[in-house]
């Protein structure tokens, strides 16, 4: 209607005589010079698409899943809104004449024989005898109802074709899928490193401190102390995985996640939970990426964790080396027994997340992970490429001098 009436005042400037208002004839004419501005909008504005959509949802019963969502960014689906646009208002414009004109014609065709004075000719109808006057009437609004439903019909099918996504929009979902797919793994692999190691360590301190609590209270008391220290280490990491959903809100994150500059505390509450860790470290971690150093942090953290869950208190052996710009990873840990079975089964695929964690991580950055039992002993190997000079506050610094160590 907007762009009808724009035309119908437009077109008595231009052309002398012209009355698209009182003129059947020239209001076919504003009609059909009023769909090229209709394409017009169509093409310019993004944000008719969403309201098209939404109209189809509502009057033409479309599945959502076959139509777009949001705005229409490439030219190659505004094209297909205008034209979905301009035929949309062509066919409503056809139907929303038919409906003003028809009905109140077809009610006087429908009563003719029975109203003398609209039998006169001069009344503009012509001479229909008989029942003929009815019969056209219910023919004209029959026509009506037909062209009203075919319309809306025709309109239904065309609707997935023109304002379904496009390439691109289908393209453009799929990355956020993917993005969103990427979120959720690296929260789900957060809070199992973070949280894990934590519920493991503290179980084998609460175990230990229950069989000595009547012979050795004095080691009860340390073991609960260690509990309490890895337990508010745990809460401190969580607090840390939560600030990465604040960050993906916009708002303030926690504090960063612990890198390798934290190992001397990791190996220290390991130590705490009754693990012999024996852990050597060469070069300098300091000149790692802060994403390397994150990422290797966790990577020990689960190792450790993964002795604990599944083998319990046995030595460890953990070999960091940093040498041409590359970190490379050793964790050894003897396995027998029912220990072995276990910790096989987390290798299976859906036996268990943290290898797959670790593998995600190192391939992340474009390295490689295995791990493997092997004469006895469970090896976890991991490289990770791509070492680089630091950001200030040196990520690394802590496990420069952790040195070695036995517990």
């Amino acid at each position: 209607m907007p762009f009808f009436l724009l035309v119908a005042v437009v077109i008595p400037l231009v052309v002398d005589g012209a009355d698209p208002l009182r003129d059947v004839r020239w209001q076919f004419v504003a009609f059909g010079c009023a769909l090229p501005p209709a394409a017009l909008a169509g093409l310019l504005f993004p944000l008719v698409r969403p309201l098209e959509v939404a109209a189809v949802r509502s009057l033409c019963a479309v599945p959502a899943e076959l139509l777009a969502e949001g705005p229409a960014l490439s030219w190659a689906a505004r094209r297909r809104t205008a034209l979905w646009f301009t035929a949309h208002l062509l066919a409503g414009g056809v139907v929303s004449g038919m409906t003003l004109s028809a009905p109140p014609a077809a009610i006087v065709l429908l009563i003719l024989p029975f109203a003398d004075p609209l039998r006169h000719t001069a009344q503009g109808w012509p001479e229909l005898p008989g029942v003929l006057g009815p019969l056209a009437g219910l023919a004209l609004l029959a026509l009506t109802t037909g062209t009203a439903w075919g319309a809306g019909a025709l309109l239904g099918r065309l609707a997935p074709v023109l304002l379904g996504p496009t390439p691109a929009d289908r393209l453009a979902a799929a990355e956020r899928r993917a993005a969103d797919l990427a979120t959720r793994n690296r929260l789900a692999r957060e809070l199992h490193d973070a949280v894990g190691h934590a519920l493991s360590a503290v179980t084998l301190q609460a175990g230990a401190a229950r069989r000595v609590l009547d012979a050795d209270p004095e080691f009860a008391r340390r073991a609960l102390t260690a509990i309490e220290e890895t337990t508010r280490e745990a809460v401190a990491e969580l607090d840390t995985v939560l600030g990465l959903l604040r960050a993906e809100d916009g708002t303030d994150p926690a504090a960063p996640a612990p890198a390798l500059g934290a190992l001397p505390a990791l190996l220290g509450r390991t130590r705490a939970a009754g693990v012999a860790v024996e852990a050597t470290v060469e070069g300098r971690c300091a000149e790692l990426a802060p994403v390397v150093s994150r990422a290797a942090y966790r990577i020990v953290q689960e190792g450790l964790g993964n002795a604990l869950r599944h083998v319990g208190p046995v030595p460890v052996r953990l070999h960091l080396r940093v040498q041409e710009g590359e970190l490379t990873i050793l964790m050894e840990n003897p396995v027998t027994g029912a220990g072995a079975a276990r910790t096989a089964a987390a290798a299976r695929p859906g036996g268990g997340h943290g290898l797959r964690g670790i593998a995600d991580r190192a391939r992340l950055l474009g390295g490689e992970a295995t791990a493997a039992a092997r004469d006895g002993v469970w090896r976890l190997a991991v490289r990770l490429p791509g070492a680089g000079p630091a950001t200030a506050g040196g990520a690394g610094d802590g496990a420069d001098k952790a040195g070695t160590g036995t517990g």
